[in-house]
């Protein structure tokens, strides 16, 4: 018997120029954004880069219990050549928009990297 696993949000791994998105949306956005690239609205178009939000830690007091570094993997990273501006961009559903431990990691991103501009594009 094969057993068929579901995806939480029934949305559909796509690959796209041999880059892997978590969704069609994502992968949708991506073509948008690679136009945009095209007609130099945008340069310096990067997929899923990673930003540290905490570095990982020894907890000494209880145990010695390691915690791992928290980070943060948006969609996109991109500069708005209009504004000049350093844009982070992260493509959500509306039920995924609201996830608690995304929004904590969003705003920890917001505090830690004021200088980028986050649009979070929902699908």
């Amino acid at each position: 018997m094969v057993w068929k696993t579901y995806r939480k949000y029934n949305n559909k791994k796509t690959v796209l120029d041999g880059i892997t998105f978590d969704s069609i949306s994502e992968a949708a956005r991506y073509s948008e954004l690679k136009l945009l690239q095209k007609a130099c609205k945008i340069s310096n178009l990067e997929c899923h880069p990673r930003f540290l939000l905490q570095e990982g830690f020894n907890d000494l007091v209880n145990g010695n219990v390691r915690y791992r570094p928290i980070h943060f993997s948006a969609d996109f990273k991109y500069r708005d050549n209009e504004t000049l501006n350093e844009v982070i961009e992260d493509v959500k559903s509306k039920i995924t928009a609201k996830e608690v431990a995304y929004n904590i990691r969003k705003r920890l991103f917001r505090a830690k990297y004021p200088q980028y501009i986050f649009r979070e594009v929902t699908s």
